[in-house]
């Protein structure tokens, strides 16, 4: 499809009205008229009735990500003879997960919030996504009263940064979303107190508040036996959740993954969580072969280029050992490396019980403090590229935070900022061993056999190959026996690999019809050409998604039994 000039792209960032104009057309390119299809004219006695009743939350039809997906998923399972409505938000929300500080500038975000900029775009998108599938649509505005929304301002004028994480209403974390979604405007981890972002976090608080209430409407009248809806956290899909968990209605979330046409769904809560909590039954006895450990080296390998993935950060990364070590100023040879890698600091700013630091800046201070009291080692620090290659540049970054804590860097103490192409795999490599918090790396890390020591809530935690961090004296514990001095046992790393098998292969779930757009937004699109194409057994993996959303079967790929799947196809 043709794209935009780019010397429009460029003025559209700078104007509003042409913003709206990109919006648009953004939308008129990558939503499916389902009307006009092959198949789509089936006789509707042909329908067996509806047996499940299934509510497609997303909300915010603007953010394309989304709503690309659950409208193919919607057409599917009224292919599978169920009951799909849609709920949209129709500009009500005061703030929501499609706002951000580059889509909405904070000045008028503060004053007037996304109704003039963004919000007849986002509802007509989410609209036309789904027209001519027998999809019902319903909106907040029929959904909540004026007591409601006198109710949610009441709340929200009261609200304070201080407090707000322990904000509920109804027994719902009303205040941890809105608390996250706020962060997510600003793309920071915390913030300052500021007129401005007070203002800002109280209208996410009020979108909280008319999320709540307009979900208990649409849930108690309508009777869902499921709901299905990307992220699971923000504002509004994360209060969504919580009211379908407190009125019974089973969940399901899902996120892209990395593996190119891939998706992460998952039962009941985000996948923040449940990765975290999944039963280490899921895998390991999934069986194991030189076959498969091979096919999991491969793709790791390719993850070094991010060839086989639609999710990456370097594009013409370093990989040379000697460059690195010039570049950064490091000489492996000299002392034991320990190796410390960062996340985005404001991505899913979520409560987890298990973590012994409050945040990952909490975290990082004290790695630094500590590795200064101990100049037998270094301490290398890789700061997540997407802080500044991401699809939201982070406003709070974390060399500048280290910075402001040890103005003068301990000499024992290396810094790799997020600009910089040194291949996080190849220096990991050269280090005795890795600290995280929250990234996805560790899979692959202790696939090579690196040790990984756990400080926060990353997904490769209680898998049985990790050091796993519970409060801060066990973490000084952890430190203090640096270095480990070797790699991993066979048997350990032979565990990660099974493990990186189930969650590269397994847990991402193939869609062959969801294409690489070639855009930023959106990241793909749903290439349905044919209805077919949707149809039951055209898929494997839209077979497992379907049925874990109508049955609640895990969702799990069979790689194991029909072979793993990349672009080239499965294999």
């Amino acid at each position: 499809m043709p794209t935009l000039p780019s010397a429009l792209r460029a003025r559209a960032r700078r104007n509003r009205v042409l913003r709206g104009l990109v919006r648009r057309r953004r939308a008129s390119r990558w939503l499916i008229p389902w009307s006009q299809l092959p198949g789509h004219e089936v006789p509707q006695d042909l329908h067996p009735p509806a047996k499940r009743k299934i509510l497609l939350g997303t909300d915010v039809g603007g953010h394309l990500n989304g709503t690309v997906l659950e409208a193919a998923l919607g057409a599917a399972l009224r292919m599978r003879g169920h009951g799909v409505d849609m709920l949209l938000c129709d500009g009500v929300l005061p703030a929501c997960l499609e706002c951000t500080y580059v889509q909405v500038e904070p000045d008028r975000m503060a004053r007037s919030g996304p109704q003039g900029s963004l919000c007849s775009y986002c509802h007509r998108s989410g609209t036309r996504a789904v027209e001519g599938l027998d999809i019902r649509t319903h909106v907040f505005s029929a959904l909540v009263t004026p007591a409601d929304r006198e109710e949610a301002h009441r709340i929200a004028s009261a609200a304070t940064v201080q407090d707000v994480s322990s904000l509920e209403l109804d027994a719902l974390r009303v205040g941890e979303h809105a608390l996250a979604g706020t962060l997510r405007f600003f793309a920071r981890a915390e913030l300052d107190s500021s007129l401005q972002e007070l203002v800002i976090l109280r209208r996410y608080v009020e979108a909280a508040v008319i999320t709540v209430r307009a979900a208990q409407a649409l849930l108690r009248r309508e009777k869902y036996d499921v709901a299905v809806f990307h992220h699971g956290i923000y504002v509004p899909q994360g209060l969504l959740g919580e009211v379908c968990r407190a009125e019974g209605v089973r969940v399901v979330n899902w996120n892209p993954g990395y593996r190119s046409r891939t998706f992460i769904f998952s039962h009941h809560n985000t996948y923040h969580h449940t990765l975290m909590d999944e039963p280490t039954s899921m895998w390991e006895d999934q069986g194991w072969d030189d076959e498969r450990e091979q096919r999991v080296l491969e793709y790791l390998e390719s993850r070094w280029s991010g060839s086989r993935d639609w999710i990456y950060f370097h594009r013409e990364p370093q990989h040379d050992v000697e460059a690195i070590e010039h570049e950064v100023g490091i000489d492996f040879s000299a002392r034991p490396t320990i190796g410390l890698l960062t996340n985005v600091m404001w991505d899913a700013q979520l409560h987890y019980p298990a973590n012994a630091f409050p945040t990952m800046r909490d975290w990082v201070v004290q790695t630094v403090g500590w590795f200064a009291e101990h100049p037998e080692l270094q301490l290398l620090i890789r700061v997540h590229p997407a802080e500044i290659t991401g699809w939201l540049p982070s406003k709070q970054q974390v060399e500048a935070e280290i910075r402001r804590e040890f103005p003068d860097l301990p000499e024992n103490v290396y810094v790799v900022g997020p600009d910089s192409q040194v291949s996080t795999y190849a220096a990991m490599l050269q280090c005795d061993s890795v600290i995280i918090f929250g990234t996805k790396t560790g899979v692959e890390l202790t696939s090579l056999g690196v040790p990984v020591i756990v400080a926060g809530e990353a997904w490769i935690r209680g898998k049985g190959v990790t050091r796993d961090v519970t409060t801060r004296e066990s973490y000084a514990d952890i430190l203090a026996t640096l270095p480990v001095g070797q790699r991993m046992s066979q048997a350990e790393t032979s565990r990660a690999r099974q493990y990186a098998f189930h969650f590269f292969f397994r847990r991402m779930i193939p869609l062959e019809f969801m294409e690489p757009s070639g855009v930023a937004i959106p990241v793909y699109w749903a290439a349905v050409r044919d209805m077919s194409q949707l149809a039951p057994g055209a898929s494997v993996g839209l077979d497992v998604v379907c049925s874990g959303i109508i049955d609640g079967t895990p969702f799990v790929f069979p790689a194991d039994r029909v072979g793993t799947y990349d672009d080239a196809g499965v294999v």
